[in-house]
């Protein structure tokens, strides 16, 4: 098959093995402490990373080499307790309406990389980010009642996935995406282990396998996003992760009987408009840096 045909098959396998883990994170988020499930989820992905960093050329050692060890250790943990934070959305707000808030990342990275990474933001991707923090608003506002102070779980969600977005890009300065990669599952798991103890529950014999899943489809879906990225572009795999949203209203009506409102299908499409918009301006503004300087 031709690379550029195999990384979009890549990302859409990814996609959808992403969704489905999602939705059996909702499952056992809703029966069990989500930084339990989490914990060992992380566990799993510890051992798939070492694996995979044994496997590399320079073996542990390589994979393990960083020029910012502080960083890239504060990164892991702050995936870790973003998965946690996550886990609970799903369950608590649902999996269609979280989704639909964490599209807006990408904005809140706009934002975050103008005081932590020192870019400039041109008057575009300013109204793109206007446009989509607009758009979250109204996924937000209630069509009835009062405002559901569960909605913030999401929203804490999505600023904790741009900061480790921003660390990550701080950290590629100097380390190599094997390294970062290694310490996503090393420094999370290792996280997780001081706290998640505490909250052991016995699962119950089908759960198990729940978790075995989870634990499966959480390794597929990287390793497969890792694939895509070698064959495509960042600019061409990510506005396909958009997909997500999609495929989670999907599975929140149909499997787990979630209501699509019109606040959050129009803030949804609104947000994503934005978030491809302000994507694709990055990519824009970083060719034409690396043309300037090369």
């Amino acid at each position: 098959m031709d690379p550029r045909r195999l990384g979009y098959a890549f990302t859409l396998l990814a996609m959808m093995i992403f969704c489905l883990q999602d939705a059996i994170s909702k499952h056992l988020g809703s029966l069990y402490p989500p930084v339990f499930v989490a914990m060992i989820r992380f566990w799993a992905f510890a051992g798939f990373v070492a694996l995979m960093g044994a496997r590399g050329e320079g073996g542990l050692r390589a994979a393990a080499y960083t020029q910012r060890p502080v960083l890239q250790i504060l990164r892991g943990a702050l995936l870790a307790f973003q998965i946690v934070v996550v886990i609970t959305a799903f369950a608590t707000v649902g999996l269609a309406r979280s989704q639909a808030i964490l599209a807006s990342t990408p904005i809140f990275v706009a934002l975050l990389s103008m005081p932590l990474l020192g870019e400039r933001v041109g008057w575009r991707r300013w109204s793109a980010i206007a446009a989509g923090l607009a758009g979250v608003l109204l996924i937000l506002s209630p069509e009835a009642g009062g405002f559901e102070p569960s909605l913030l779980l999401p929203l804490a969600s999505a600023l904790m996935f741009a900061l480790y977005v921003i660390t990550t890009r701080l950290v590629s300065r100097t380390d190599t995406a094997a390294a970062s990669f290694f310490y996503i599952g090393v420094a999370g798991a290792a996280t997780l282990t001081l706290v998640g103890p505490f909250y052991w529950t016995a699962f119950a014999p089908v759960d198990w396998l729940w978790m075995a899943l989870l634990c499966i489809t959480g390794m597929s879906s990287h390793y497969f996003l890792i694939r895509a990225y070698d064959l495509l572009d960042a600019a061409a795999v990510q506005p396909l992760t958009y997909l997500q949203v999609v495929l989670a209203a999907g599975i929140g009506a149909t499997v787990f009987g979630e209501t699509l409102t019109l606040n959050m299908v129009a803030g949804s499409a609104i947000v994503v408009g934005a978030g491809i918009f302000t994507l694709w301006r990055e990519s824009v503004v970083a060719r034409r840096n690396a043309k300037e300087n090369g």
